[in-house]
């Protein structure tokens, strides 16, 4: 399938299984009549093999070392695109930022990087499900730059273009999406 008609069909996807109309409170305190949940899309076999694959596309010449972001959201896709790179011959790794270090065992706020292994000098993209103004992906971005990590990108799968940019263009780190909210609103 080529890009555009894997874009097309993932389009379709997201819009049956994941947009919806009605009043809905996000996770940034905004109201808004329509909202995102990637995750019935993340969860579903062709979406996230499309979801995956685009990622990947968007991503291949990037260098990157790593993906991840804050759980819940960044772990199906950077798992899926850990997946497909090592498929395409190209390996990057996949992490999640817990929202809280766990309070017992390891005590990590950063998992999936065997023991002795860190993000430190490795090139990083924060990956999101659904971006509004870019705090959740924010604090990942302030996780793993702790680590010594250097953060080179942020994408998104929909950007409902509610302020992520300014957030990130503030804070220097370039901001991608496969999708915007308004691509969505007018279908």
């Amino acid at each position: 399938m080529s890009k555009s008609a894997s874009r097309a069909r993932l389009f379709e996807i997201i819009r049956r299984r994941s947009f919806g109309r009605g009043e809905v409170t996000l996770a940034s305190g905004r109201k808004s009549d329509f909202y995102f949940n990637l995750k019935p899309t993340m969860l579903d076999p062709e979406g996230a093999t499309l979801l995956a694959e685009l990622t990947y596309e968007a991503l291949k010449d990037d260098q990157l070392d790593f993906i991840g972001g804050l759980e819940m959201g960044a772990v199906p896709l950077a798992g899926a695109l850990a997946q497909i790179s090592w498929i395409k011959g190209h390996p990057i790794a996949a992490f999640f930022v817990r929202k809280k270090p766990k309070e017992h065992g390891a005590k990590l706020a950063i998992e999936g990087l065997p023991r002795g292994e860190t993000l430190a000098g490795k090139r990083v993209v924060i990956v999101e499900d659904v971006t509004t103004t870019g705090g959740s992906a924010m604090k990942a971005v302030e996780s793993v730059r702790e680590t010594g990590a250097e953060v080179v990108l942020v994408l998104t799968m929909v950007d409902r273009e509610e302020g992520a940019t300014d957030t990130f263009g503030a804070a220097g780190l370039p901001f991608r999406s496969l999708y915007k909210a308004s691509e969505f609103l007018k279908a």
